[in-house]
């Protein structure tokens, strides 16, 4: 289990320092970056599979009500990678990271409306609050936090998908990327053909990093993988929040966006809401599970940003 939390623990950092390469990208447009992400991660992901030797029993596995669902993932992905880079690369790497703290309630809230979960009384409580610190962020800033909104939100689609998805993590994100794979070439294409291609026309360090998205995307989510199978997952839903606890503190000291006393309050609010969720969620999954429709969602963890 050491060696399951290790690599956890490196997945986790590695999404949570994800800011820093996609600020050097801030001069690519998000959707040429997010497009790039998309088509190198499919090439990465074919050639894992290739090599492992897993190409013939991953195309009996398909069927088109699979493909149908990694689809809609797949877009789902897209739209939340495309927002990430849009942000991180707009200055908004603090409202970022507020989207995947409040993700997990969000994925309460979804596993509520389409599974028909049941919430505790302390998750009611819980939901409650962090409403309230959004609502209050809200106030405070005359507009909604719609980029934390959209994180979490498309995040929580995504999770929710995944969760009544048939295949594994590495079969899943190849269906995923190959779903929105021609599209994604298809404004590589288009962007090169207008004039306004990135790849190979800026400098040759935006070059590499852009051909190394998918790289950067596809180690994270294996050590995740090989980690799940040996780490209890109330430990995981405790290190989920590393990753936008960097990012938040990156924002802040790093890139140095404004955090007015405001925004201070809304977080505070927030994360006081996310403690008591965790610790609800961990003393919970250590009980025998009584109820019926134990709400489980919320601590599922999956490829962040």
């Amino acid at each position: 289990m050491k060696k399951g939390i290790i690599a956890a623990l490196i997945a986790y950092s590695l999404w949570g320092v994800f800011p820093i390469y996609f600020h050097w990208l801030a001069e690519v447009p998000a959707i040429q970056t997010t497009a790039h992400r998309v088509v190198w991660s499919f090439a990465l992901v074919l050639v894992v599979i290739f090599t492992r030797k897993e190409m013939r029993a991953f195309l009996a596995s398909l069927t088109w009500k699979k493909a149908g669902i990694y689809v809609l993932a797949g877009a789902l992905l897209a739209a939340n990678w495309g927002t990430y880079v849009w942000a991180v690369g707009s200055g908004h790497v603090v409202e970022s990271s507020l989207g995947y703290f409040i993700n997990p309630i969000i994925s309460v809230l979804l596993g509520v409306i389409f599974l028909r979960e049941k919430l505790r009384k302390v998750q009611w409580l819980v939901v409650a609050l962090a409403f309230s610190g959004v609502a209050y962020l809200t106030f405070a800033s005359g507009q909604l936090p719609w980029i934390s909104l959209v994180l979490a939100f498309t995040f929580g689609l995504y999770g929710l998908i995944k969760k009544i998805a048939p295949l594994g993590a590495l079969h899943g994100l190849m269906l995923e990327t190959a779903g929105i794979f021609l599209p994604a070439l298809a404004i590589l294409v288009g962007a090169e053909i207008i004039g306004k291609g990135a790849f190979g026309h800026l400098s040759g360090t935006t070059t590499l990093l852009l051909a190394l998205t998918g790289i950067v995307t596809i180690i994270p989510l294996l050590l995740f993988s090989s980690s799940a199978k040996s780490v209890p997952l109330s430990t995981l839903g405790i290190m989920q929040y590393t990753a936008p606890t960097f990012q938040f503190l990156l924002g802040v000291f790093l890139f140095k966006e404004p955090f007015t006393p405001a925004k201070l309050i809304g977080f505070v609010v927030i994360w006081v809401a996310l403690i008591i969720f965790t610790v609800e969620s961990v003393l919970r999954f250590r009980k025998p599970v009584t109820s019926q429709h134990p709400v489980q969602i919320g601590l599922e963890v999956t490829d962040i940003a």
